[in-house]
Formats: C-alpha cells, sequence, structure tokens
C-alpha cells in the first residue's frame, strides 16, 4: 500500500461554490477536510460567473449557520423593481420570482470570496496553486490524492472520501472510467455573446425578446455588468466589435444601452448536461463536475449548493452516526433533484429564446413561444393586480 504525507477524512477536489460551501459544511459539524484549488487565490476570488441563488439556497445556508456569505446581497423581490423583461422593446410585467421563497442576486466572486473567508476564519485547511491532481483508487479501501504544491513538490493526500467538484473539465469525472458513466445531453442550436462591461447594472437584471434574438443584462458587482446576446453557433468574439455589441443590445433592449468599456467577450453555447452516476466508489461528484444547466435558469449555484449539503449530509451520516445509507444513495438523490430542475431550466430557456428570433427552431416554434409567453405575462399581470 502507497504511504500517504497525510490523512484526512474528505478531499475536496475544487474551491468553486460547490467545495467552498462543502468544506465550510463539513467544518461546523467537525468532519476533517481539505479543500484543493488549481488556480491562486486572487484569480479564484475575480471569477465573473453567475449570481443568482433561489429561496431554497439561501434558506439552507443559514440553517446550516452560513447566512453570513449572502446577507448583504440584493433581494430577488427587490431586483424584480422596474421593468426586468422587455419584449420587442416595450417594458412588460414579469414576475422574476415565482417561488415561495426569496432569492438574491450575489454576484459567485462575491459569493466565493465570503465562502473562502469564513472557511479560513474558522480554520479550515485550503490549499490554492494545488497542480497536476490525480486521484487515485478511489474505488478501494484507501483512496489517495496526489498533488503538486506551489513549491513543485509531491504530495499524497490519504482519505476515506473524495468529493469532485472541480467542474465540467476537472479531473473528478475523467477519474470516472467510461464504460461507467453515461452522458446525457441536450445541445440548445445557439450560443450566448458573454460580454463583461464595467458598468452598474440597474436594476440588477433585465432580460429581453426580440425577433433578432434574446439579450440579457445581470449584475456582476457594484460596477460591472454581464450582456448577453444570443448568436450562432459558429460566432467568434472577432465577430463582434464593441460597437457591434452596443448597437445590438440597443435593438434589442427598445433602448439606448451604454456598456461602458467592454474588458471581456466570450461565446458560451447553451447546452443542458447530466453525467450519471454521481458516485464510483469513494469519489462522489458535485456541481458542474456532474451537471450542467442551461445559464438561462440561473441555477447553476442552487444546484451546487443543493449537491454540497446532500453530501455533507451524508458524511455527518456515516462519520459521526456510522449510518451509510444517504451517502449511498447520494447520486440517487442528487440525480433525482437534478433532472427535476432541468425540466424548468429546458422549458425556460427555449420559451426567451423561441418566442425571438426564428431562424433557430422556426416560425411554428415561435408562435408557440410566443403564446405561452403572452399566457405567462397575463398571469403576472393578475398577480400583480390582485389585492
Amino acid at each position: 500500500m502507497i504511504e500517504a504525507d497525510e490523512n484526512t477524512t474528505t478531499v475536496v477536489v475544487g474551491g468553486g461554490v460547490a467545495g467552498l460551501a462543502l468544506g465550510n459544511l463539513l467544518l461546523r459539524h467537525g468532519i476533517e477536510c481539505v479543500v484543493l484549488e488549481r488556480c491562486h487565490r486572487d484569480h479564484v476570488e475575480q471569477r465573473q460567473r453567475s449570481g443568482a441563488l433561489d429561496g431554497r439556497s439561501v434558506r439552507m445556508l443559514r440553517e446550516w449557520g452560513l447566512g453570513e456569505v449572502v446577507d448583504d446581497s440584493t433581494p430577488v423581490s427587490a431586483a424584480a423593481a422596474g421593468s426586468p423583461l422587455r419584449v420587442d422593446g416595450e417594458p412588460r410585467a414579469w414576475a422574476v420570482n415565482d417561488e415561495a421563497e426569496e432569492g438574491v442576486f450575489c454576484p459567485q466572486q462575491v459569493l466565493v470570496r465570503n465562502l473562502i473567508r469564513t472557511f479560513l476564519r474558522d480554520g479550515g485547511d485550503l490549499r490554492f496553486q494545488a497542480e497536476d491532481v490525480r486521484i487515485e483508487d478511489a474505488t478501494g479501501d484507501h483512496p489517495r490524492v496526489r498533488y503538486h504544491d506551489p513549491d513543485g513538490a509531491t504530495r499524497v493526500l490519504g482519505c476515506e472520501l473524495i468529493a469532485g467538484c472541480d467542474g465540467d473539465r476537472g479531473v473528478s469525472r475523467e477519474s470516472i472510467p467510461a464504460e461507467a458513466r453515461t452522458t446525457y445531453a441536450l445541445e440548445h442550436g445557439y450560443a450566448w455573446l458573454a460580454v463583461l462591461a464595467d458598468t452598474p447594472a440597474d436594476p440588477p437584471a433585465v432580460m429581453a425578446i426580440h425577433s433578432r434574438g434574446f439579450a440579457a443584462r445581470i449584475t456582476r458587482g457594484p460596477q460591472a455588468s454581464r450582456f448577453y446576446l444570443q448568436c450562432p453557433l459558429t460566432d467568434t468574439p472577432e465577430h463582434w466589435p464593441d460597437e457591434r455589441i452596443r448597437s445590438e443590445l440597443t435593438a434589442r433592449f427598445g433602448t439606448p444601452v451604454d456598456t461602458g468599456r467592454i474588458t471581456d467577450k466570450r461565446l458560451v453555447p447553451l447546452r443542458s448536461v447530466v453525467h450519471e452516476p454521481m458516485s464510483h466508489g469513494r469519489l462522489h461528484l458535485l456541481g458542474d463536475a456532474a451537471h450542467i444547466v442551461s445559464p438561462m435558469s440561473a441555477k447553476g449555484v442552487s444546484l451546487a449548493l443543493h449537491d454540497a449539503a446532500a453530501f455533507a449530509r451524508a458524511v455527518i451520516a456515516q462519520v459521526r452516526h456510522g449510518d451509510g445509507k444517504p451517502l449511498a444513495e447520494y447520486s440517487a438523490t442528487c440525480l433525482r433533484h437534478t433532472w427535476q430542475q432541468q425540466v424548468s431550466a429546458v422549458r425556460i430557456t427555449q420559451l426567451m429564446h423561441d418566442a425571438g428570433n426564428p431562424d433557430y427552431a422556426g416560425e411554428f416554434r415561435r408562435r408557440l413561444a410566443r403564446a405561452e409567453l403572452e399566457s405567462a405575462l397575463a398571469a403576472s399581470g393578475a398577480a400583480d393586480s390582485s389585492p
């Protein structure tokens, strides 16, 4: 047997939302864990990503004693004030938050920063710049995680469990043999041009449906916004000079749009993906390592937090109470929730995009989507006018 340099209960591979949330949850219950993150801290704390948490996620964080990481966030109900939806250039009433519990807008870099601060403050073991991570003997009795530290030295962590939280392109899922996993994917047939700009978003979220295509503007912090423009999969950032972006946003929103200084452009193909199972021996996948939800749904962070809470409960049950059933059922439990969230995510993605430019799905689908949209808008208006 290969000797480990150190031993811990759980090695968490990846220091994004899923990994950091899990680390905090385990730490609060006295479960030893080490979080490994490939990038340096400054990079992790500045990564611009989606910033919405649903009400269930906010409640979960507060129930676990982590409410402080979202206490300064903007409630969705407040963010919905104004005109969060424009259809053919006209503002329309739209119920952004139709859930029983109030969610929040919290740019991901802010959430990650808060989770890091809380984890380190409470004595957590978080190791940045952990390169060349390898997962070994995941199906055996003595799994290990091997990596190179910032000085280039090889380190080996022995553990009881491994949490793969390193995203869609990380090593965790690839450590599961291809014959032991199945991928289910839906390609939506279009992309978003995602544009980061130095300008505040007010209100924090606004979307537009237009015959030229879908558009959106989402807050990424006090002085930053992310703009989205639906475009063909064949486009590249070079097809979109700054002036074209500003012109297209103005056309789709039906009102002048000032982007300020544009700092980043990238193409994001819209897709929905689920990898099954989420467990392989002592290796368990969380967040984007296990599933990708369409960004239109703003459910990616909430799915990651759901996985983290489910896995933390399972680990606590096994370590503290000798009950292995929740861990054995972790994959099935999370997959049920994931597929339920995919239903609504795919539906809203198709509705908001099909109702605009017919070049992607055809005129019949556009008219179907418009009929469904008008029904939803009418229902929102009725709800807003009720006593």
